[in-house]
């Protein structure tokens, strides 16, 4: 049953209770609280600094995304191929921050990342598929993770991209 206020608010123009989407990457870190937009705000600057050149910085499934744009992928992503092609994605959640590399889902670069991680942490690898749980916020690899970022340049992406879609 809608109330007065929601008459307010659908007459201001609101539509729901949650905040809107940022639509930028800055507009998302931005919106942070301090000190998680210091640590987010910092591995954007680390990516955007090592990143290889043909990936591009966006926003995607509300996070910070960097894709390889149609221009050089026309097909985009299969589960939406009006969609650029995911790469890697930055998002600040509740008891952690993430950082998306699909690049290391199941290829060569997981078994570097699994060698070369104590090198540079005595905390323990939290990894998913491709998901890196940094919960340690002061205690951030952020060599390692330069160095992970440079590791993969737009067409090695396509092409282990399209290799693990062949025969689907």
């Amino acid at each position: 049953m809608a109330t007065k206020k929601d008459a307010v608010r659908k007459k201001a123009g609101a539509t729901s209770n949650r905040a809107k989407a940022p639509a930028t990457p800055a507009q998302y870190v931005d919106a942070l609280p301090p000190e998680r937009r210091a640590v987010v705000g910092r591995l954007r600057q680390l990516i955007d600094k090592n990143i290889p050149k043909g990936f591009e910085s966006t926003i995607g499934y509300g996070m910070l995304a960097w894709v390889v744009p149609h221009k050089l992928f026309p097909d985009g992503y299969h589960c939406d191929p009006s969609l650029p092609l995911p790469f890697l994605s930055l998002a600040s959640q509740k008891q952690y921050v993430s950082l998306y590399h699909l690049g290391l889902y199941d290829g060569p670069l997981l078994d570097w990342l699994r060698r070369e991680w104590p090198k540079h942490s005595a905390q323990r690898l939290d990894l998913g598929k491709c998901c890196l749980r940094l919960k340690k916020l002061d205690q951030i690899p952020w060599a390692l993770l330069a160095e992970l970022v440079t590791k993969m340049t737009p067409a090695q992406w396509i092409e282990v991209y399209q290799a693990s879609r062949q025969g689907r």
